[in-house]
């Protein structure tokens, strides 16, 4: 089995490392109730999808 040579240095390392961080979700404005919500998915709110009511959502 190969071996490394010489051991990475930390700043080697973290080079490496500098794109392994989590992205923000995207989050857009539902236009029926104007809570945020994700695209392309059922508002939770109001259970509005493309102009049309798809849940039932309990006010309360």
């Amino acid at each position: 089995m190969p071996l490394p040579k010489k051991r990475t240095s930390k700043a080697r390392r973290d080079k490496r490392r500098s794109h392994h961080h989590l992205t923000s979700v995207n989050v857009s404005i539902c236009p029926q109730c104007h809570e945020p919500k994700l695209p392309h998915r059922v508002c939770p709110h109001c259970g509005v999808y493309k102009g049309k009511e798809i849940l039932e959502v309990a006010e309360g």
